[in-house]
């Protein structure tokens, strides 16, 4: 009887959704007291318990369709992490209905009744993973590091049951074969295609057998991936550097200020706290006269996840990598390297190795002259050192003002956060015709209060295009570095979507009053991952399939976006000084100019390290490998400079630990860079420079608004009329170009 009273409950819940709890209840209590005729006491006070739980059916704001202006927003003021676990196992299970909804139509498969259905499925669960991402990468707190490590597990499983599904994928199959017949329109053909090679590189094609241990594989890796992401979130919190007045030499005002408000939120009033994150590390390193705390702080931050403690990532390191060349061997790969490249820019490793091969000796080559250049500084001070890596960020600075006489802090004074802003708007409207106008606050629910939110609109037609979040400053549970995100994308297969784009950097937070003072590199990575938010919101695709994107090819467009930071328009009207509101003078512009390629043997050196490591990872035996060895030993093959080391040392390098987004991928940095500068040399040569319109109007309908729906290298050379050339990076960086 209970086992039927359940079985009516959740069949009169599906059938009338917004039924409230009250209207349950009464049906509940009907169905109870027939029940007492037929069921003991003992059964009965069971039964009674059950079915007058007020929670049951309550409504889990997670899920709901979001409501309000602007085609809805998440509501993020309601959210709760005690609503995250029941959410998302609600979540698959309609998704996987969904999914059963399709495997059961008995009709030949066709686009229209597998592929458009599939586009459509799951939507509940992706409100509910908006809210997910937001408290795992902005919010994070140890309740929710709990839950995370707890559905970690579970989300596998249910991914496994997608992509394993083989009802499924023979549909699917039915349609991409017959579309090779006879093929469909073409960002249809697209679609079929993404999703078909989809299943097929995620093992839908393997035997039962086969299919079952790389289900277990998935799992096993996704409880790694959030043991390695949690321990890198615990070290950054871990560690933090208290400084006294008597230790604050070499440093600004504002930064002090700053780091004087770090430290009264974390309890310490009266004193300086270093956080154990690149945005207050950076600036300390390329400041501090105190050498002892910069090693101390340089230490800290590179040793994250490598301490020997519970939080060391190194076994999760070896044992990740094991399980990745298993999972792809299953494939009939014999290297996760092979398998994640074949359907990027590159193609095979081969070609991304090809790549950073003929870049790497030019960079290392380049160190030893900046290293020559900041010891003869050393010496000439009679500083009695040795360059060391926590020194290179200081002396540097020294050279750059030596050889170019040129102060960063000088700089900084014509870098103000808002301002770039409001350049990046500008940037926005002259190539895109987007105007982005502040919402009334209150109108659009945010989850932090440092979070602030624009309208975008087409300037001509009006058009609504989207909404536009920024969170711009670091706290406690906010993962380091800067991203950008989509809470909701463009697509018109089902009626037209609006795009919810959000950007997310860790700026250290002023003194109330104070401005957001800037270096040149944070105002070009500020505007690398506004790039990313125009790329959201210039799409112009119909299935949302085609929104993803190309891992080596999607970072271009964020990184074309820079070089508008350092154009005429850009400097004389938004890069002025944060007391007196002037122009940032043109002999101070000319210095910037003319240093463009200083330090770019650190920059290139410390990058393509992490990159040709994750390379030679992914490429070697893991059986029995020592991870810190095998980082030492290829290091010291590579000729790696003493003198600094990989921009993400292997124990915290979360773009490929974390997760797989970036694994063998991070040399996808370095291929979009060929194309940005080649695309960046053809602004250059334009009439009308960065600003033309015609080449403008040619870089929104080739490289923004198509997204994936074509293949990135045919998009390129409908833009440029050709492929990309390296010798353009190599000019742009400085480095010897070898004649062909």
């Amino acid at each position: 009887m209970y086992q039927l009273d359940k079985y009516i409950i959740e069949k009169l819940a599906k059938t009338n959704n917004s039924m409230n709890t009250q209207h349950i209840s009464k049906i509940l209590f009907a169905i109870t007291v027939c029940s007492l005729i037929f069921m003991t006491s003992c059964n009965k006070k069971k039964e009674t318990m059950e079915n007058t739980n007020p929670e049951k059916n309550t409504p889990n704001v997670l899920m709901e369709t979001w409501t309000g202006s602007y085609g809805g927003t998440p509501a993020f003021d309601k959210m709760s992490i005690s609503d995250i676990k029941p959410a998302l196992e609600k979540g698959m299970e309609l998704n996987l209905e969904d999914i059963d909804a399709i495997t059961n139509n008995s009709e030949t498969p066709t686009f229209d009744n597998t592929i458009i259905p599939l586009e459509k499925s799951g939507q509940e669960l992706s409100r509910v993973f908006t809210y997910y991402g937001i408290l795992s990468s902005n919010m994070s707190s140890p309740e929710f590091r709990k839950i995370q490590k707890e559905m970690a597990p579970e989300l596998s499983d249910f991914r496994s049951k997608i992509s394993q599904n083989e009802v499924l994928f023979q549909r699917i199959k039915a349609v991409y074969d017959n579309a090779q017949k006879q093929p469909l329109e073409a960002d249809q053909q697209r679609v079929v295609q993404l999703t078909y090679e989809q299943f097929a590189m995620n093992g839908a094609e393997l035997d039962p057998e086969k299919k079952k241990r790389y289900a277990e594989i998935n799992k096993e890796l996704s409880e790694l991936y959030t043991n390695f992401s949690n321990n890198i979130l615990a070290d950054e919190e871990g560690y933090t550097t208290y400084l006294t007045k008597d230790q604050l030499g070499g440093l600004s005002e504002p930064l002090i200020k700053a780091y004087a408000k770090a430290a009264t939120d974390k309890g310490q009033e009266g004193k300086y706290a270093i956080t154990n994150t690149r945005s207050s590390m950076d600036p300390f390193l390329k400041y501090s006269t105190e050498r002892e705390l910069r090693e101390k702080v340089w230490k800290n931050y590179y040793s994250r996840g490598d301490n020997g403690d519970d939080k060391d990532n190194n076994d999760n390191i070896a044992k990740i990598l094991k399980l990745r060349k298993e999972r792809v061997g299953l494939l009939g790969y014999n290297n996760f390297a092979d398998w994640r490249l074949q359907n990027r820019m590159a193609k095979n490793p081969e070609n991304a190795m090809t790549l950073m091969n003929a870049v790497w000796p030019a960079a290392i080559g380049r160190v030893k002259e900046e290293v020559a250049d900041m010891q003869s500084v050393a010496n000439t001070n009679k500083d009695n050192i040795t360059i060391l890596p926590w020194d290179y960020r200081y002396y540097a600075e020294k050279v750059r003002k030596k050889k170019y006489d040129l102060d960063s802090d000088e700089v900084k004074q014509y870098l103000q956060l808002g301002k770039l802003r409001e350049a990046m708007f500008f940037v926005a409207g002259e190539l895109f015709n987007y105007k982005f106008t502040p919402v009334t606050e209150g109108s659009v629910p945010v989850f932090h209060e440092d979070v602030n939110v624009w309208e975008v609109n087409d300037k001509t037609s009006g058009e609504h295009i989207g909404l536009w979040y920024l969170d711009p400053f670091a706290r406690t549970g906010k993962r380091s570095g800067a991203w950008a995100t989509t809470y909701r994308s463009h697509t018109t297969f089902d009626g037209k979507k609006t795009v919810l784009a959000s950007n997310n950097s860790n700026f250290v937070k002023p003194a109330p009053g104070e401005p957001v003072l800037v270096s040149w590199d944070d105002a070009e990575t500020f505007f690398h991952e506004f790039g990313h938010a125009l790329h959201f919101f210039s799409s112009e695709v119909r299935y949302p399939t085609l929104n993803g994107g190309v891992r080596d090819y999607t970072e271009f467009q964020s990184q074309l976006l820079e070089r508008w930071l350092a154009t005429d328009k850009v400097i004389d009207n938004y890069l002025v000084h944060y007391k007196t509101g002037e122009p940032m003078p043109k002999e101070l512009i000319n210095k910037v100019k003319k240093a463009a390629t200083f330090n770019q043997g650190f920059a290139t050196t410390e990058y393509l390290a992490s990159a040709l490591m994750d390379m030679k990872f992914h490429l070697a035996d893991p059986s029995g490998l020592d991870v810190d060895k095998f980082e030492r030993e290829t290091l010291t093959a590579l000729n790696m400079p003493k003198e600094l080391v990989m921009r993400h040392r292997t124990p915290h390098f979360g773009h490929v630990f974390s997760g797989e987004g970036y694994a063998t991928a991070y040399y996808g940095y370095m291929w979009a860079d060929v194309l940005t500068s080649d695309a960046a040399e053809a602004f250059a040569e334009a009439p009308g420079g960065f600003y033309d319109k015609e080449l403008a109007s040619k870089l929104v309908k080739y490289l923004f608004a198509p997204r994936n729906a074509i293949d990135p290298a045919e998009a390129y050379r409908l833009f440029r009329g050709r492929d990309a050339k390296i010798e353009a990076l190599m000019k742009d960086r400085g480095f010897p170009v070898t004649a062909n």
